[in-house]
Protein backbone atom coordinates (compact mmCIF):
# COMPACT_ATOMS: atom_id res chain seq x y z
CA UNK A 1 0.00 0.00 0.00
CA UNK A 2 1.39 3.41 -0.97
CA UNK A 3 2.22 6.02 1.70
CA UNK A 4 -0.42 8.35 0.22
CA UNK A 5 -3.07 5.68 0.77
CA UNK A 6 -2.01 5.33 4.39
CA UNK A 7 -1.91 9.03 5.25
CA UNK A 8 -4.89 10.39 7.21
CA UNK A 9 -7.35 12.66 5.45
CA UNK A 10 -7.64 16.15 6.88
CA UNK A 11 -10.44 17.25 4.56
CA UNK A 12 -13.83 15.56 4.11
CA UNK A 13 -14.97 13.14 2.97
CA UNK A 14 -13.18 10.91 5.46
CA UNK A 15 -12.00 7.31 5.02
CA UNK A 16 -14.92 6.18 7.18
CA UNK A 17 -17.99 8.31 6.55
CA UNK A 18 -21.75 8.06 6.31
CA UNK A 19 -24.49 9.59 4.22
CA UNK A 20 -26.53 11.48 6.79
CA UNK A 21 -29.91 10.27 8.00
CA UNK A 22 -30.13 7.97 11.01
CA UNK A 23 -32.93 5.97 12.63
CA UNK A 24 -35.18 8.13 14.80
CA UNK A 25 -35.32 6.87 18.41
CA UNK A 26 -38.75 5.84 19.78
CA UNK A 27 -39.04 8.79 22.16
CA UNK A 28 -38.47 11.22 19.29
CA UNK A 29 -41.09 9.50 17.14
CA UNK A 30 -43.52 9.64 20.06
CA UNK A 31 -42.83 13.35 20.59
CA UNK A 32 -43.42 14.08 16.89
CA UNK A 33 -46.75 12.27 17.11
CA UNK A 34 -47.68 14.12 20.30
CA UNK A 35 -46.85 17.44 18.65
CA UNK A 36 -48.89 16.60 15.55
CA UNK A 37 -51.88 15.77 17.80
CA UNK A 38 -51.48 18.95 19.86
CA UNK A 39 -50.41 17.20 23.05
CA UNK A 40 -47.08 19.04 23.32
CA UNK A 41 -45.95 22.41 21.98
CA UNK A 42 -43.09 23.19 19.58
CA UNK A 43 -40.79 24.10 22.44
CA UNK A 44 -41.18 20.69 24.09
CA UNK A 45 -40.66 18.93 20.75
CA UNK A 46 -37.44 20.90 20.23
CA UNK A 47 -36.21 19.81 23.67
CA UNK A 48 -36.74 16.16 22.75
CA UNK A 49 -35.02 16.72 19.40
CA UNK A 50 -32.05 18.41 21.10
CA UNK A 51 -31.57 15.50 23.50
CA UNK A 52 -31.86 12.93 20.71
CA UNK A 53 -29.32 14.78 18.56
CA UNK A 54 -26.81 14.99 21.42
CA UNK A 55 -27.16 11.23 21.86
CA UNK A 56 -26.80 10.46 18.14
CA UNK A 57 -23.71 12.66 17.81
CA UNK A 58 -22.17 10.76 20.73
CA UNK A 59 -23.07 7.49 19.01
CA UNK A 60 -21.25 8.53 15.83
CA UNK A 61 -18.17 9.46 17.83
CA UNK A 62 -18.34 6.13 19.68
CA UNK A 63 -18.59 4.29 16.36
CA UNK A 64 -15.23 5.78 15.38
CA UNK A 65 -16.38 8.38 12.85
CA UNK A 66 -14.67 11.74 12.41
CA UNK A 67 -17.81 13.44 11.16
CA UNK A 68 -21.34 13.69 12.52
CA UNK A 69 -24.75 14.72 11.28
CA UNK A 70 -27.86 15.44 13.31
CA UNK A 71 -29.41 12.34 11.74
CA UNK A 72 -31.91 14.70 10.03
CA UNK A 73 -33.91 14.28 13.25
CA UNK A 74 -35.76 17.58 12.83
CA UNK A 75 -37.07 16.62 9.37
CA UNK A 76 -39.88 14.48 8.01
CA UNK A 77 -38.03 13.78 4.78
CA UNK A 78 -34.53 14.33 3.47
CA UNK A 79 -35.54 16.88 0.82
CA UNK A 80 -39.02 18.39 1.03
CA UNK A 81 -38.47 20.05 4.43
CA UNK A 82 -35.76 22.10 2.72
CA UNK A 83 -37.41 22.69 -0.66
CA UNK A 84 -40.67 24.03 0.78
CA UNK A 85 -38.69 26.71 2.64
CA UNK A 86 -37.34 28.19 -0.58
CA UNK A 87 -39.18 31.36 -1.53
CA UNK A 88 -41.54 30.93 -4.48
CA UNK A 89 -42.13 27.21 -3.85
CA UNK A 90 -45.06 25.66 -2.03
CA UNK A 91 -46.84 22.31 -1.72
CA UNK A 92 -49.38 21.67 -4.45
CA UNK A 93 -52.87 20.27 -3.96
CA UNK A 94 -52.15 17.09 -5.90
CA UNK A 95 -50.13 14.14 -4.62
CA UNK A 96 -47.11 12.51 -6.23
CA UNK A 97 -47.06 8.75 -5.93
CA UNK A 98 -43.68 7.02 -6.18
CA UNK A 99 -43.47 3.24 -6.50
CA UNK A 100 -40.72 1.60 -4.46
CA UNK A 101 -39.68 -2.04 -4.52
CA UNK A 102 -37.72 -4.51 -2.43
CA UNK A 103 -37.17 -8.25 -2.27
CA UNK A 104 -40.70 -8.77 -0.88
CA UNK A 105 -42.60 -6.72 -3.46
CA UNK A 106 -43.75 -3.17 -4.14
CA UNK A 107 -44.96 -0.35 -1.92
CA UNK A 108 -46.12 3.17 -2.67
CA UNK A 109 -44.95 6.46 -1.20
CA UNK A 110 -47.21 9.49 -1.51
CA UNK A 111 -46.24 13.09 -0.90
CA UNK A 112 -47.51 16.51 -1.85
CA UNK A 113 -46.28 17.75 -5.21
CA UNK A 114 -44.53 21.11 -5.35
CA UNK A 115 -45.50 24.23 -7.23
CA UNK A 116 -43.21 27.06 -8.35
CA UNK A 117 -45.71 29.91 -7.98
CA UNK A 118 -43.30 32.87 -7.76
CA UNK A 119 -39.69 33.75 -8.48
CA UNK A 120 -37.40 31.33 -6.63
CA UNK A 121 -35.39 33.05 -3.93
CA UNK A 122 -33.80 32.54 -0.52
CA UNK A 123 -35.94 34.19 2.14
CA UNK A 124 -33.99 32.71 5.08
CA UNK A 125 -30.87 30.69 5.78
CA UNK A 126 -32.50 27.27 5.67
CA UNK A 127 -31.53 24.90 8.51
CA UNK A 128 -29.35 27.60 10.09
CA UNK A 129 -30.68 26.71 13.54
CA UNK A 130 -30.19 23.00 12.80
CA UNK A 131 -26.55 23.52 11.89
CA UNK A 132 -25.76 25.81 14.84
CA UNK A 133 -26.99 23.17 17.28
CA UNK A 134 -25.08 20.38 15.50
CA UNK A 135 -21.92 22.49 15.36
CA UNK A 136 -22.01 23.07 19.10
CA UNK A 137 -22.96 19.45 19.89
CA UNK A 138 -20.19 17.96 17.74
CA UNK A 139 -17.37 19.22 19.92
CA UNK A 140 -13.64 18.93 19.32
CA UNK A 141 -12.32 16.44 16.80
CA UNK A 142 -15.62 15.85 14.99
CA UNK A 143 -16.57 17.67 11.78
CA UNK A 144 -20.29 18.51 11.61
CA UNK A 145 -21.84 17.76 8.21
CA UNK A 146 -24.98 19.43 6.89
CA UNK A 147 -27.01 17.57 4.27
CA UNK A 148 -29.43 19.35 1.92
CA UNK A 149 -31.13 18.29 -1.32
CA UNK A 150 -29.39 19.32 -4.52
CA UNK A 151 -31.05 22.04 -6.62
CA UNK A 152 -31.94 19.37 -9.19
CA UNK A 153 -34.57 17.98 -6.84
CA UNK A 154 -36.66 21.14 -7.27
CA UNK A 155 -37.00 20.29 -10.96
CA UNK A 156 -36.85 16.49 -11.11
CA UNK A 157 -39.82 15.88 -8.84
CA UNK A 158 -42.38 17.85 -10.87
CA UNK A 159 -40.67 18.70 -14.13
CA UNK A 160 -41.81 21.57 -16.36
CA UNK A 161 -45.45 21.12 -15.28
CA UNK A 162 -44.62 22.27 -11.74
CA UNK A 163 -43.31 25.66 -12.92
CA UNK A 164 -45.88 28.40 -13.54
CA UNK A 165 -45.23 29.62 -17.11
CA UNK A 166 -46.58 33.07 -16.20
CA UNK A 167 -43.80 33.37 -13.60
CA UNK A 168 -41.13 31.86 -15.84
CA UNK A 169 -42.01 32.23 -19.53
CA UNK A 170 -38.28 31.70 -20.13
CA UNK A 171 -37.14 28.52 -18.33
CA UNK A 172 -33.57 29.82 -18.25
CA UNK A 173 -34.67 32.45 -15.74
CA UNK A 174 -35.92 29.67 -13.45
CA UNK A 175 -32.55 27.93 -13.59
CA UNK A 176 -30.75 31.22 -12.94
CA UNK A 177 -32.90 32.10 -9.93
CA UNK A 178 -32.57 28.59 -8.50
CA UNK A 179 -28.78 28.72 -8.80
CA UNK A 180 -28.65 32.15 -7.17
CA UNK A 181 -30.80 31.02 -4.23
CA UNK A 182 -28.63 27.96 -3.65
CA UNK A 183 -25.38 29.90 -4.01
CA UNK A 184 -26.57 32.30 -1.33
CA UNK A 185 -27.58 29.41 0.92
CA UNK A 186 -24.12 27.87 0.51
CA UNK A 187 -22.45 31.18 1.29
CA UNK A 188 -24.52 31.74 4.43
CA UNK A 189 -24.08 28.21 5.77
CA UNK A 190 -20.31 28.49 5.28
CA UNK A 191 -20.49 31.76 7.20
CA UNK A 192 -21.93 29.85 10.16
CA UNK A 193 -18.80 27.70 10.25
CA UNK A 194 -19.92 24.81 8.06
CA UNK A 195 -16.91 23.08 6.50
CA UNK A 196 -18.70 19.97 5.21
CA UNK A 197 -21.80 20.26 3.03
CA UNK A 198 -23.50 17.42 1.15
CA UNK A 199 -25.94 17.82 -1.73
CA UNK A 200 -28.23 14.78 -1.81
CA UNK A 201 -29.50 13.89 -5.25
CA UNK A 202 -31.63 11.13 -6.75
CA UNK A 203 -31.88 12.59 -10.26
CA UNK A 204 -28.36 11.78 -11.45
CA UNK A 205 -28.69 8.17 -10.28
CA UNK A 206 -32.26 7.74 -11.53
CA UNK A 207 -31.24 8.85 -15.03
CA UNK A 208 -29.13 5.70 -15.36
CA UNK A 209 -32.37 3.69 -15.34
CA UNK A 210 -34.01 3.34 -18.81
CA UNK A 211 -37.46 3.38 -17.20
CA UNK A 212 -36.73 6.73 -15.58
CA UNK A 213 -35.43 8.17 -18.85
CA UNK A 214 -38.64 7.03 -20.56
CA UNK A 215 -40.65 8.88 -17.89
CA UNK A 216 -38.56 12.01 -18.47
CA UNK A 217 -39.25 11.83 -22.22
CA UNK A 218 -43.00 11.42 -21.62
CA UNK A 219 -43.19 14.63 -19.60
CA UNK A 220 -41.34 16.65 -22.25
CA UNK A 221 -37.74 16.80 -20.99
CA UNK A 222 -34.70 15.58 -22.93
CA UNK A 223 -33.69 12.27 -21.31
CA UNK A 224 -30.34 12.20 -23.11
CA UNK A 225 -29.15 15.60 -21.94
CA UNK A 226 -30.99 16.36 -18.70
CA UNK A 227 -28.04 15.12 -16.63
CA UNK A 228 -25.84 17.71 -18.33
CA UNK A 229 -28.24 20.46 -17.28
CA UNK A 230 -28.29 19.10 -13.74
CA UNK A 231 -24.49 19.01 -13.55
CA UNK A 232 -24.32 22.63 -14.69
CA UNK A 233 -26.97 23.55 -12.12
CA UNK A 234 -25.02 22.12 -9.21
CA UNK A 235 -21.86 23.81 -10.44
CA UNK A 236 -23.66 27.16 -10.61
CA UNK A 237 -24.93 26.68 -7.06
CA UNK A 238 -21.38 26.03 -5.84
CA UNK A 239 -19.64 28.77 -7.82
CA UNK A 240 -17.75 31.07 -5.50
CA UNK A 241 -17.99 28.83 -2.45
CA UNK A 242 -15.24 29.31 0.15
CA UNK A 243 -12.16 27.19 -0.44
CA UNK A 244 -12.37 25.76 3.08
CA UNK A 245 -15.86 24.31 2.43
CA UNK A 246 -15.73 20.67 1.31
CA UNK A 247 -18.75 19.63 -0.75
CA UNK A 248 -19.87 16.13 -1.64
CA UNK A 249 -22.90 14.71 -3.39
CA UNK A 250 -24.78 11.51 -2.64
CA UNK A 251 -26.48 9.85 -5.61
CA UNK A 252 -29.36 7.69 -4.48
CA UNK A 253 -31.69 5.33 -6.33
CA UNK A 254 -34.45 5.77 -3.77
CA UNK A 255 -34.63 4.91 -0.08
CA UNK A 256 -37.94 4.40 1.72
CA UNK A 257 -38.59 1.70 4.31
CA UNK A 258 -35.78 -0.49 2.97
CA UNK A 259 -36.98 -0.13 -0.63
CA UNK A 260 -35.69 1.55 -3.79
CA UNK A 261 -37.04 3.04 -7.03
CA UNK A 262 -34.35 2.97 -9.72
CA UNK A 263 -31.82 0.40 -10.86
CA UNK A 264 -28.74 0.35 -13.07
CA UNK A 265 -25.05 1.24 -12.94
CA UNK A 266 -23.58 4.72 -13.31
CA UNK A 267 -22.54 4.17 -16.92
CA UNK A 268 -24.99 6.60 -18.57
CA UNK A 269 -23.90 9.65 -16.54
CA UNK A 270 -20.38 8.64 -15.47
CA UNK A 271 -18.13 10.44 -17.94
CA UNK A 272 -19.82 13.83 -17.61
CA UNK A 273 -20.58 13.39 -13.92
CA UNK A 274 -17.10 12.56 -12.70
CA UNK A 275 -15.22 14.87 -15.03
CA UNK A 276 -17.47 17.94 -14.82
CA UNK A 277 -19.29 18.03 -11.46
CA UNK A 278 -17.41 20.48 -9.23
CA UNK A 279 -17.54 18.61 -5.91
CA UNK A 280 -14.85 17.11 -3.70
CA UNK A 281 -16.40 13.67 -3.37
CA UNK A 282 -19.07 11.33 -4.67
CA UNK A 283 -21.07 9.08 -2.33
CA UNK A 284 -22.06 6.13 -4.54
CA UNK A 285 -24.41 3.24 -3.85
CA UNK A 286 -22.66 -0.09 -4.36
CA UNK A 287 -24.39 -2.45 -1.94
CA UNK A 288 -25.86 -4.97 -4.40
CA UNK A 289 -25.99 -5.94 -8.11
CA UNK A 290 -28.66 -3.34 -8.95
CA UNK A 291 -25.94 -0.69 -8.58
CA UNK A 292 -23.79 -2.05 -11.41
CA UNK A 293 -20.04 -2.53 -11.50
CA UNK A 294 -17.05 -0.35 -10.71
CA UNK A 295 -16.03 0.24 -14.34
CA UNK A 296 -17.55 3.78 -14.47
CA UNK A 297 -15.03 4.84 -11.82
CA UNK A 298 -12.39 4.95 -14.55
CA UNK A 299 -13.69 8.45 -15.34
CA UNK A 300 -12.93 9.82 -11.85
CA UNK A 301 -10.11 12.38 -12.27
CA UNK A 302 -7.21 12.94 -9.89
CA UNK A 303 -8.15 15.04 -6.88
CA UNK A 304 -11.70 13.69 -6.59
CA UNK A 305 -12.80 11.20 -3.95
CA UNK A 306 -15.15 8.24 -4.36
CA UNK A 307 -16.99 7.12 -1.22
CA UNK A 308 -18.01 3.53 -1.83
CA UNK A 309 -21.39 2.70 -0.31
CA UNK A 310 -20.63 -0.98 0.20
CA UNK A 311 -22.54 -1.43 3.47
CA UNK A 312 -26.28 -1.60 2.94
CA UNK A 313 -28.77 0.34 5.04
CA UNK A 314 -31.65 -1.69 3.60
CA UNK A 315 -31.07 -4.76 5.81
CA UNK A 316 -29.71 -5.39 9.28
CA UNK A 317 -27.35 -8.25 8.46
CA UNK A 318 -23.71 -7.27 8.96
CA UNK A 319 -21.27 -7.46 6.07
CA UNK A 320 -17.88 -9.13 6.51
CA UNK A 321 -14.66 -7.15 6.57
CA UNK A 322 -13.07 -9.56 4.12
CA UNK A 323 -15.84 -8.98 1.59
CA UNK A 324 -15.60 -5.20 2.01
CA UNK A 325 -11.85 -5.31 1.50
CA UNK A 326 -12.24 -7.50 -1.58
CA UNK A 327 -14.68 -5.04 -3.13
CA UNK A 328 -12.43 -2.07 -2.29
CA UNK A 329 -9.63 -3.90 -4.11
CA UNK A 330 -11.94 -4.38 -7.10
CA UNK A 331 -12.78 -0.68 -7.19
CA UNK A 332 -9.07 0.19 -6.92
CA UNK A 333 -8.57 -1.37 -10.36
CA UNK A 334 -10.41 1.64 -11.80
CA UNK A 335 -9.58 4.50 -9.37
CA UNK A 336 -6.52 4.76 -7.11
CA UNK A 337 -6.92 3.50 -3.55
CA UNK A 338 -5.92 6.87 -2.11
CA UNK A 339 -9.02 8.37 -3.80
CA UNK A 340 -11.40 5.88 -2.14
CA UNK A 341 -13.36 6.08 1.12
CA UNK A 342 -16.01 3.81 2.66
CA UNK A 343 -19.59 4.43 3.81
CA UNK A 344 -23.07 2.95 3.98
CA UNK A 345 -24.90 2.86 0.65
CA UNK A 346 -27.53 5.40 1.74
CA UNK A 347 -29.04 6.97 4.81
CA UNK A 348 -30.69 4.77 7.42
CA UNK A 349 -33.84 6.89 7.55
CA UNK A 350 -34.39 9.12 4.51
CA UNK A 351 -37.94 9.64 5.77
CA UNK A 352 -39.11 9.66 9.35
CA UNK A 353 -40.30 6.03 9.05
CA UNK A 354 -36.77 4.65 8.69
CA UNK A 355 -35.45 1.43 7.19
CA UNK A 356 -36.11 -2.05 8.56
CA UNK A 357 -33.23 -2.58 10.99
CA UNK A 358 -32.50 -1.81 14.62
CA UNK A 359 -30.44 0.94 16.25
CA UNK A 360 -27.95 -1.71 17.37
CA UNK A 361 -27.60 -2.97 13.80
CA UNK A 362 -27.12 0.62 12.60
CA UNK A 363 -24.32 1.14 15.14
CA UNK A 364 -22.68 -2.16 14.18
CA UNK A 365 -22.59 -1.11 10.53
CA UNK A 366 -21.06 2.28 11.29
CA UNK A 367 -18.50 0.64 13.57
CA UNK A 368 -17.69 -1.91 10.89
CA UNK A 369 -17.03 0.90 8.40
CA UNK A 370 -14.68 2.68 10.82
CA UNK A 371 -12.77 -0.52 11.67
CA UNK A 372 -12.47 -1.58 8.02
CA UNK A 373 -11.24 1.85 6.96
CA UNK A 374 -8.63 1.78 9.73
CA UNK A 375 -7.35 -1.59 8.53
CA UNK A 376 -7.29 -0.59 4.85
CA UNK A 377 -5.88 2.93 5.08
CA UNK A 378 -4.37 3.16 8.54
Amino acid sequence: MSPSAQSPRTRPPFRADHVGSLLRPPDLLAARDDHARGRIDARRLAEVEDAAIRDIVAMQRQAGLRTATDGEFRRTSWHMDFIYRLGGISPADEQIKVRFRNESGDLEFSTAALRVHDRVRLDETIFADHFRFLRDAAGEGVTPKLTIPSPNMVHYRGGPAAIDPKVYPDIEEFWSDLAAAYAEQVRRIAGLGCRYLQLDDTSLAYLNDPKQRAMIAERGDDPDRLHLRYIRQINAALAGRPAELAVTTHMCRGNFRSSWTAEGGYDFVAEALFSELDVDGFFLEYDDPRSGGFEPLRFVPPGKTVVLGLVTTKRGGLESKDELKRRIDEAARFVPLEQICLSPQCGFSSTVEGNVLTADQQFAKLRLIAETAEEVWG
